[in-house]
């Protein structure tokens, strides 16, 4: 599966356009996790605890985009894009979004 940011993929046609496939998770943050980042933020640095937190809830978002791709039998996901958005205080959605595509190798 061919994932890209852009709308066209060097040496491939795309044939056909599947339609946009979404990936998403919502994850709260964890008091034990807010209390080490409150910490870390007075003396300065990277808040690891969000970064892996972060990290994770992207990955797990890409997946259900490929795995939808995949029921669809895209070949390739192009403009693909990521937003986050706080749904409550201490939750927040992160979203991943593309349209599905099939291709065949261009033809010089």
């Amino acid at each position: 599966m061919i994932i890209t940011t852009t709308e066209t993929i060097a040496g491939y046609t795309i044939t056909k356009n599947l339609g946009v496939v979404i990936g998403n998770t919502i994850r709260a943050r964890h008091i034990g996790k807010d209390i080490k980042a409150g910490l870390r933020s007075l003396v300065g640095g990277e808040i690891t605890e969000y970064t892996g937190m972060l990290s994770e809830s992207r990955e797990q978002s890409l997946q259900r985009m490929i795995d939808r791709a995949n029921e669809l039998e895209a070949d390739a996901i192009v403009g693909v894009r990521f937003q986050t958005s706080m749904i409550m205080q201490t939750t927040a959605e992160l979203l991943v979004y593309g349209t599905a595509v099939k291709l065949s190798p261009k033809s010089d």
